[in-house]
């Protein structure tokens, strides 16, 4: 422990326990910096990364994006989690609240190993992280872009309780993005 008694943020116990979520399956704690590669491996896998906002990550991208979510939970009280399997701890995925950088808004963003996929471990995380943003974060709206193409996404979605915006729908990347909205007075689906 540092002299000045500050919690290092490779130390297990950095994060608010308040912060830790549990759902039926699965634990999940903010990102850190020993889930580093566990997050890098996701980020480089094209049947993981591909639909997400800048895509595939490479190492150094990872990297970066990981020490910007540290501080995002710092600053923010939200941010990524980890989704682990609560009997393994076998590393699941990614979800969490983040904020778009094209100012769009507060964003649930969440990707998966596609092995984890089908199962409903997703939808599971998107739950808790939406619950978390709105009742423990007191978030009055957030957000979620998802691909025109990208069904599961979009399923995921509209089947937690957001509604679609079509007004807001936008082109990106030669891509139509469809926008969706969660509003606190409307609590999510489980």
């Amino acid at each position: 422990m540092p002299a000045d008694g500050a919690v290092p943020l490779n130390h297990p116990d950095w994060w608010n326990p308040a912060w830790v979520l549990r759902t039926g399956r699965m634990i999940m704690r903010p990102v850190a910096g020993w889930d580093g590669p566990e997050i890098a491996a996701l980020k480089a896998d094209p049947r993981a990364f591909a639909m997400m906002l800048g895509g595939v990550r490479n190492e150094q991208q990872s990297a970066d994006e990981l020490a910007y979510d540290i501080r995002f939970w710092g600053a923010n009280g939200v941010g990524m989690w980890t989704a682990r399997d609560a009997d393994t701890e076998g590393f699941l995925g990614i979800a969490g609240i983040v904020s778009r950088k094209d100012g769009r808004g507060m964003a649930l963003r969440f990707a998966f190993w596609p092995e984890a996929r089908g199962h409903g471990l997703a939808r599971e995380a998107a739950v808790a992280a939406l619950r978390f943003a709105h009742e423990t974060v007191h978030l009055p709206r957030v957000i979620a872009v998802a691909r025109e193409n990208n069904d599961a996404s979009r399923m995921l979605l509209a089947g937690i309780g957001m509604r679609e915006e079509p007004a807001s729908a936008f082109e990106r990347d030669g891509y139509r993005m469809i926008f969706y909205v969660s509003d606190a007075a409307v609590a999510p689906t489980s």
